[in-house]
């Protein structure tokens, strides 16, 4: 049997293993645990998560603004009723010619000069129709246009949270991935602990052999531990992402490697993606408003009437009367502010138009990216299949020398360690694999 040299620096991690010996799943197992697979977490997602919802609220708020604009075709209508008392001369005379009760005794020159007390209750309709404003049918055009932003934002929230949910599931399904892989090579060290003690008892190791083996267990006991609360953590941010009680931890399906699917195969930013066309409709929003600020120049035709009661008595309708008429308006100067607002908005439109392209630009330049990168990891799972492979006939070959004593408890634990390594990696590069693959069809969403 090879011995080794002993080491004073384990004996300072000796009481790791003592401290870390707790059940891999103990924390998972104090919560209820539910099965969950993709497809019901997305579906659950889209029907509770909470940014979804506020992106529905924001779209309902530009339908209603949207409503509003119907003013620019429809009559107002104000009822009111008014009560009035003046001894000013004019206002009394007023009222009586008002409420029909006007005498040749009115016009003496003293009660025309001190007419005393006069009331007046008068109850009157108002209406006010709209026939001819140009700016507000470009303001109601705008409103049109913010509405479909807004509801194609919305479309654009509900595709970033399934590639959200999806991310969450991924994360997840890695967390418990990474857990499997540490319990299975918690074993394996345990093994070689147990194995390195009994060769210790039979006089064969020394105790520098035990402590390295112990370390090594109390080193993964410690990486299963943080695992474990990996889980957990994965388990709560799905929780959240599908509006969902976070008390419960969720078992995803296992991880395996993702195929392409149809819609990632593009290696374009389709121009009607979701975000874009938002980005579009402002642009023509602001358009709009150009045009509005410009008609402002015009002049406005609107209509106006009345018809109202008044009468010297609280609640008594007997003189009426009514008005109607047309009003044309033009505002021909206001300090140039309508000249600037029409350049504010242009430069506005501008702004939003150079936004846009840098969009298209940054989403093609992410999606090239991702397109590369997926190949990378595609080479890289091919790697790391092979290395797994390597590392475990490599194992095999040092567990049979090491029962042989031809070689080193340390590079019996190395070999294991190796192993351990190289399955971490591939269950990673898998993982970014299926990622990539989410945000590419998240990219090229139509």
């Amino acid at each position: 049997m090879v011995r080794t040299k002993a080491n004073p620096l384990l004996f300072l991690t000796f009481g790791l293993s003592l401290l870390l010996t707790v059940s891999p799943s103990a924390t998972a197992q104090s919560s209820s645990t539910r099965k969950i697979q993709l497809k019901d977490a997305v579906i659950a997602a889209l029907a509770k998560n909470t940014t979804l919802k506020i992106s529905g609220a924001e779209s309902q708020v530009a339908a209603s603004n949207f409503r509003q604009t119907n003013a620019v075709f429809l009559p107002s209508v104000e009822l009111g009723y008014t009560a009035m008392t003046s001894n000013n001369p004019l206002n009394a005379f007023g009222f009586k010619l008002q409420q029909q009760r006007v005498a040749a005794s009115d016009f003496m020159p003293d009660l025309l000069n001190h007419p005393g007390h006069t009331q007046d209750y008068s109850a009157k309709v108002e209406v006010q129709q709209p026939l001819l404003n140009l700016d507000m049918l470009y303001q109601r055009s705008a409103a049109a246009k913010q509405k479909e932003l807004y509801e194609y934002k919305y479309q654009r929230t509900r595709e970033f949270v399934e590639f959200d949910t999806r991310k969450a599931y991924l994360n997840l399904q890695l967390a418990y991935r990474s857990m499997a892989v540490l319990e299975e090579s918690l074993r394996n060290m345990r093994e070689i602990a147990a194995s390195t003690q009994r060769f210790f008892d039979q006089g064969l190791l020394k105790k520098s052999d035990v402590l390295n083996a112990q370390v090594q267990v109390a080193t993964v006991e410690s990486q299963l531990a943080k695992a474990n609360s990996m889980v957990l953590n994965a388990s709560e941010a799905l929780a959240i992402t599908m509006g969902a009680d976070v008390a419960t931890v969720y078992q995803p399906d296992s991880l395996l490697l993702e195929e392409s699917a149809e819609g990632t195969a593009s290696r374009q930013v389709s121009s009607t993606r979701a975000d874009l066309m938002a980005m579009k409709k402002a642009v023509d929003a602001t358009s709009m408003m150009v045009r509005s600020e410009q008609m402002n120049l015009l002049p406005r035709i609107n209509a106006f009437g009345s018809f109202q009661y008044n009468n010297s008595q609280l609640g008594q309708f007997d003189a009426n009367s009514y008005l109607v008429g047309v009003k044309l308006s033009w505002t021909l100067f206001n300090g140039t502010k309508n000249y600037n607002s029409i350049r504010s908005r242009k430069a506005e439109r501008t702004k939003m138009e150079l936004e846009l392209k840098q969009q298209q630009d940054q989403s093609q330049l992410e999606l090239d990216k991702a397109l590369r990168d997926r190949l990378d990891l595609l080479t890289e799972i091919n790697r790391q299949n092979v290395s797994v492979a390597q590392a475990e006939e490599s194992l095999r070959i040092q567990q049979d020398r090491y029962r042989e004593g031809l070689v080193s408890t340390t590079d019996l634990l190395t070999a294991q360690t190796q192993l351990l390594q190289q399955k971490m990696a591939l269950a990673q590069a898998v993982y970014g694999n299926n990622l990539t693959l989410a945000y590419l069809q998240f990219l090229t969403a139509k």
